[in-house]
């Protein structure tokens, strides 16, 4: 039987919203500077949280 409602890990759920970020970053980096830096420190948060899982 195939899983569709799977529950999402809490790692899973950062990794997909560390990429989300990510993209929203590389898209406003020509454009805002100011809100790609904004976007780039949430990442930069996420990718901290996400670590902080892997040893815990």
């Amino acid at each position: 039987m195939i899983s569709i409602f799977k529950k999402k890990t809490k790692k899973e759920r950062l990794q997909a919203r560390f990429n989300k970020l990510l993209n929203e970053w590389y898209k406003l980096y020509h454009k805002d500077k100011k809100m790609s830096d904004i976007k780039y420190a949430e990442a930069r948060l996420v990718a901290f949280e996400i670590k902080r899982l892997k040893t815990a």
